[in-house]
């Protein structure tokens, strides 16, 4: 999702008296040029979060069925999916996750920032779970530079389950970016999993969390 030059202005303030955020790092992140945010994976509420303290306008993917309207509740979703500009994308399967990753590509070669979480999905225990290759596949494909996000307090916002994320205190850090390019010998797939793991790596100095051994199965189509 990327915030619109409308909806920022009303959300901004609004997070900071309900989350309170304490960001620090926001210097690492390129003010101009592609960049891809690699952040954890706590809360339903971390891909909105993000574009609301990042200095500078981030889109994030958002899985298709925000996309319909029918009853209150749909067409209030929609129309905030809507206003934030979010990127709308199938979800399950191999062709669903190529889909995702070509269209934060177009995003990257705009000159735009996205976000994404390499985990796949929310970490339901708060351990930091092994990385899917998606991101390094932007980073090596794009030549854009990976900030390492690490988000603290989001699962005490809105713990797995909640309907509505609830006051709190919120901790963003971003780290320094990272370069990440196409490797002289051709061998993508073992560059792409050691690019995964180094950025895995600077997020979990970041966020402190305990890291898990392999992958969060309960991702679905993650990229």
């Amino acid at each position: 999702m990327h915030l619109s030059p409308m909806l920022r202005p009303v959300l901004l303030p609004l997070s900071r008296l309900a989350f309170r955020p304490e960001v620090h790092g926001a210097g690492n992140v390129p003010r101009v040029g592609p960049v891809i945010l690699a952040a954890n994976h706590l809360s339903f509420v971390d891909s909105f979060l993000i574009p609301l303290v990042t200095p500078r306008r981030v889109s994030f993917l958002a899985k298709e069925e925000y996309f319909r309207a029918g009853n209150p509740r749909q067409w209030v979703t929609r129309a905030f999916i809507e206003g934030i500009d979010a990127i709308p994308v199938p979800r399950g399967g191999y062709r669903a996750a190529q889909e995702s990753l070509e269209a934060a590509l177009r995003v990257l070669e705009g000159g735009g920032a996205f976000g994404i979480h390499p985990e796949g999905s929310r970490s339901r225990d708060g351990r930091l779970y092994r990385g899917r290759t998606g991101v390094a596949w932007l980073a090596i494909a794009s030549g854009a530079p990976v900030v390492p996000v690490a988000l603290l307090g989001t699962d005490r916002i809105q713990p797995v389950g909640a309907r509505l994320p609830k006051p709190g205190k919120l901790v963003v850090r971003f780290g320094e970016p990272m370069i990440f390019p196409r490797p002289a010998d051709g061998r993508l797939a073992p560059a792409r999993r050691a690019a995964t793991d180094r950025i895995m790596a600077a997020i979990a100095e970041l966020s402190g969390q305990e890291v898990a051994p392999g992958y969060n199965e309960l991702s679905s189509g993650g990229i």
